[in-house]
């Protein structure tokens, strides 16, 4: 009877070291994932904190480039009928420029309402 115990004792043993033994990793996994957040968190914090005391500088944009309500910004001449209305690509015809003195230009055709 007493070696009956010792071995039950024993069995219950092993099966709680299998399960602490199983739980470990991702125990230490969860672990190190909120330190990471954590410091993850802490930097953009600092970023931030940076970015507001000293501010950003003015963004300078080419000349060609044009603010269009409802679009954005795009690039090459507002007056052509080929201007792709895109801030990537100048023209259909002439995609990386210069728009100015360009031998493809036509005027767009004026809008009738």
């Amino acid at each position: 009877m007493r070696s009956f115990r010792i071995e039950h004792q024993t069995t219950v043993l092993v099966a709680f070291f299998i399960v602490v033994l199983g739980l470990t990793p991702s125990l230490i996994s969860i672990w190190l994932l909120r330190q990471a957040d954590a410091r993850a968190q802490e930097r953009l914090r600092l970023a931030m904190e940076s970015v507001a005391n000293r501010g950003l500088p003015a963004l300078r944009l080419p000349p060609d480039h044009h603010y269009v309500e409802g679009t954005g910004y795009i690039i090459g001449d507002l007056t052509c009928r080929f201007n792709a209305r895109s801030s990537y690509i100048r023209c259909a015809v002439n995609p990386i420029g210069p728009c100015q003195d360009c031998p493809h230009y036509q005027p767009k055709p004026l809008r009738a309402e």
